[in-house]
């Protein structure tokens, strides 16, 4: 186990309690003009203010009031930015793209400290990118979209720099208190409670002659929550499953001379219900005991709890008998003899707690000399305790012969449909003695994502020599650690009489595309039949984990002088970063199979564990250069360059071996990581000019162009794994006895790996530094105030093009870059006395969601939301928000647009409400 080299000194710690306690404060260079804020109309104002007066390309959303943030999540109020788009999870705002860059290429900061992650499903992986759904917007003050690099912003982020920045007690100065009481009506639940509530406070006050503050704020929000969907799993693949000689008479040889087919296992009907949790607290604490020092003490705090459960009628063609490829090369018509309906039932069950611990102190040394010191230490820790946070259960129809069933899939058009011949089973394939036991798998992750970080930067000004007004300068080292439990237990041999049903409540309802009826049972009385007779296996675990240790250096010149009569501003900067990187992985390695079913192959592992831990080390330069000018009054433009860096994907890193998949038969897959991945490496330039012809309204155009080098993509080749004991072997190939037979707790020796069977040869993914890309793109942007009538308007369009377009007639997609899509908004409102009114529109184009030999994309994809408020008094004020209100549904496809993946529909959603300020 990796342990934190960096501590807190003694020393650090006595000097910064001396000072008093902190949080962090603004950066030293963003020199912002302070606005109080009310309203729609005033929010705009500040946030254009921000885009005017900043260093860079910088774009913001401010609050309306204290407590009064535009969206209720964070991610839905990015989404309005130009250059800014989301993805969704459950209809709810999750993570950002900025400018065509994922969430992995951008970097949260929350008051300027990084923030970590952490997830405890297999399915989210160990990911770097913020979870926006985490963090209520109540006690957000501001978010500011850094666009462009600047030597004394933490690297990390290739799309964006985002800045979460929350309220000060002396920055209010006096009493504060703000708080909303709200009903959050979601159309979409099936069970559960239509209405949650959602509860949000804040207090906020200064003492001793406002040298002393004191800020609390606390939220509680509950949402239940439904999700229908058709789609597919185990992704459109060649080869996959196995079918030999489909039909490709219909193929255009053109576009697919190499009559390449793709076939996909299942057909899904799904209906999953959620209710979810969350509480957010604040603490800060401020002390200025003269105007040349404030300490801050602040403490964060954010939980989240999830619970679902879903049932899913399906297919699961185990190979495909007959299909035709259409135009393209998709089996449109994939059918089976002898097989069997599945019908299935999730459980998802997991909490992340995050709290971060920050002191700050901001020193005026003299009168041209200040400083900033600031330390935290931030955890994100989910699925504490180590319980699977992944349950899937599944049962089936007798399999073979005795009791055959016809499956059939459509995939001629968008939405498939199935059908089914059981008139072999007396009563047919949803008679429940015509159903029986199949498997069950647990699976999740613990993880535990540590950020430890002391900043320190200086700022000295008022030179006044050639123009040169400022040096910046700074220090920071941040240590980045995570350590990762991956939990995993499965029975896949729980068919026929193997599992006792009697005591499981499985009932029926209507059905659809084509499946007569939809299955519901509980995959947690599931689990418990399976351990009341004992055919629970216990789990397995392996460990992996991985610490950064970065240490940064930078220094930054602020000029500010006139060039022809025109007013001219500049920061050059200069950033120097080292990392070393330590990766670990614990674990069992597997030396044989275990063939239990016709499919199922179970590994068998080593009796004890083994560690591996490599190290590796970069070092990277990153100048920066922002320059603008005041061509005439209230016409600025602007020119950037930047080089910046994003950091892989956690999971990429650890050097364990990953076997992913092992059916008879095939196909044999495995994965390992590379812990000596580079980032990513871009540089960017950016060109714009805004014109600011009135108060609160403006126009922007902007141009930028980002090359990325050593950009990451799997590899994929073919191997074979030498195991403890030797090459791993099939033992399926040539049967012995009467195998597949046995169980995974009781093993039939002829049915285990012999050193005489034929050896597997694996498809191993690899991901390394291939190669490098290229996006630019365009920004446009309007914001207008219609004089004093109260009405407004933003209209704003995303253009995005990378050099790289994944290609689906290829099986070689290396360098295509995921998140990348067009993106546009259209916001009006109406605010005058005491109502106000806005309608936003949001749209983003088809994008390419994941990569690889079996891509995912998501479509094109628009919603609507409206909110109005209305003042009672000064006090107290009505609110509703409608989200989704024409029930928008989301649909992701693999290559082609037949190869659905997913359909889902969730329901407009409604919150009610009142707030109060004083």
């Amino acid at each position: 186990m990796i342990t934190n080299k960096f501590k807190l000194n003694s020393v650090l710690i006595s000097m910064m309690l001396a000072a008093g306690t902190t949080a962090q404060a603004q950066q030293a260079t963003d020199e912002t003009e302070v606005i109080n804020v009310t309203g729609i109309r005033g929010s705009l104002a500040s946030a254009a203010n921000i885009k005017r007066e900043s260093t860079g390309v910088v774009d913001a959303i401010t609050a309306e009031d204290i407590g009064k943030f535009p969206d209720t999540n964070l991610a839905e109020s990015l989404q309005r930015i130009t250059g800014v788009s989301i993805d969704r999870a459950n209809n709810e705002g999750n993570q950002v793209t900025v400018r065509g860059f994922g969430p992995s290429f951008n970097l949260v900061t929350l008051n300027g400290r990084q923030m970590p992650n952490s997830s405890a499903l297999a399915s989210a992986g160990i990911s770097r990118s913020f979870n926006f759904r985490e963090i209520g917007s109540e006690t957000v003050s501001a978010v500011e979209v850094h666009k462009t690099g600047r030597a004394d912003i933490n690297s990390g982020g290739i799309g964006a720099t985002i800045d979460i920045q929350t309220g000060r007690p002396l920055a209010y100065g006096g009493f504060k208190a703000a708080g909303s009481l709200k009903g959050v009506i979601d159309t979409s639940v099936d069970t559960g409670s239509k209405v949650t509530p959602e509860v949000s406070a804040m207090v906020s006050n200064t003492f001793a002659d406002d040298t002393f503050g004191v800020l609390f704020a606390v939220s509680h929000a509950a949402r239940d929550s439904h999700t229908d969907r058709v789609g597919t799993q185990g992704g459109w693949a060649t080869g996959y499953p196995g079918q030999e000689n489909p039909d490709t008479s219909a193929i255009d040889t053109t576009r697919n001379p190499d009559l390449n087919t793709w076939r996909v296992p299942t057909v899904d009907l799904d209906a999953q219900d959620t209710e979810r949790e969350r509480q957010n607290a604040q603490l800060v604490l401020q002390w200025a005991p003269n105007d040349d020092i404030t300490a801050t003490f602040d403490y964060v705090l954010s939980r989240l709890d999830e619970k679902s459960t879903m049932n899913r009628t399906s297919f699961w063609f185990d190979n495909v008998q007959t299909g035709k490829a259409d135009v393209n090369g998709t089996i449109i018509n994939p059918a089976r003899e002898n097989d069997e309906l599945n019908f299935w039932a999730w459980e998802y069950a997991y909490k992340t707690e995050n709290d971060s611990v920050g002191l700050n102190l901001e020193w005026q040394a003299s009168d041209s000399l200040s400083f900033d010191f600031d330390a935290h230490q931030s955890t994100s820790h989910a699925n504490p305790g180590g319980l699977p946070a992944e349950v899937v259960t599944n049962l089936k129809n007798p399999f073979g012969d005795a009791a055959p069933v016809t499956i059939r899939a459509d995939f001629s058009t968008d939405m498939p449909s199935v059908s089914y011949d059981d008139s072999a089973l007396p009563g047919g394939a949803f008679n429940k003695a015509n159903i029986e036991g199949d498997l069950y798998q647990e699976r999740g992750y613990e993880i535990e994502n540590t950020i430890t970080q002391i900043q320190i930067d200086g700022r000295w000004e008022n030179l006044d020599d050639g123009g040169l007004v400022a040096i910046n300068f700074g220090y920071s080292n941040t240590v980045y650690e995570v350590d990762s439990d991956n939990i995993y237990s499965a029975n896949f041999a729980l068919g026929g009489d193997e599992l006792d049903l009697t005591g499981l409540d499985l009932t029926f309802s209507p059905g659809d595309i084509g499946f007569e009826q939809r299955s519901t049972f509980s995959a947690a009385q599931f689990m418990d039949l399976v351990r009341s007779q004992d055919k629970y296996n216990p789990a397995s675990h392996s460990r992996n984990g991985i610490e950064e240790d970065t240490n940064a250096l930078y220094v930054s010149f602020d000029f500010d002088t006139d060039f022809n009569g025109m007013p001219f501003t500049a920061n050059l900067g200069l950033r120097h970063e080292t990392t070393d990187v330590t990766s670990y992985s614990v674990l069992k390695p597997t030396i044989g199979f275990n063939w239990i079913t016709p499919l199922q192959m179970s590994a068998i592992l080593a009796d004890d564990e083994v560690t591996t831990i490599l190290d590796g080390k970069y070092s990277h330069y990153l100048p920066s250069m922002n320059l603008s000018l005041e061509i005439q009054e209230d016409l600025v433009a602007r020119f950037s360059y930047s080089n910046t860096i994003a950091r892989s994907n956690i999971g990429s890193m650890f050097p364990a071996t990953s076997l992913n998949l092992h059916r008879s038969g095939g196909p044999f897959k495995a994965s390992e990581g590379n812990p000596n991945l580079l980032p990513y490496e871009a540089k960017n330039l950016d060109l714009s000019v805004e014109w600011y012809y009135d108060d609160a309204s403006y126009i922007s155009v902007g141009h930028f162009r980002k090359e990325v080098d050593n950009f990451i993509a799997i590899r994929e080749e073919d191997r074979v794994i030498e195991g403890p004991s030797g090459l791993l072997t099939d033992p399926s190939v040539n049967p012995r006895g009467n195998c597949p037979e046995g169980t995974v707790a009781d093993p039939i020796a002829a049915c285990v790996s012999q050193p005489t069977d034929p050896v597997i040869t694996w498809e191993f993914s690899v991901p390394q530094n291939i190669d490098s890309t290229e996006v630019n793109g365009w920004e446009f942007n309007v914001q207008h105030m219609f004089g004093e009538t109260g009405f407004g308007a933003i209209a704003n369009y995303t253009l995005v093009n990378e050099t790289d377009v994944y290609n689906p007639y290829s099986l070689v997609n290396d360098f295509a870059l995921t998140g990348l899509s067009d993106s546009a908004n259209l916001v009006g409102f109406y605010e005058k006395e005491d109502f106000s009114i806005r309608v936003a529109y949001n749209w983003r184009d088809e994008f390419l969601l994941a990569g690889g030999n079996s891509p995912t994309f998501t479509e094109a994809y628009s919603q609507i939301d409206v909110s109005a408020s209305y003042d009672i008094n000064d006090t107290v004020s009505v609110f509703i928000d409608a989200i989704n209100i024409t029930d928008e549904t989301t649909r992701r496809h693999g290559r082609f647009s037949n190869q659905i993946i997913d359909f889902e529909q969730y329901g407009a959603r409604y919150n009610v409400g009142v707030r109060a300020s004083f």
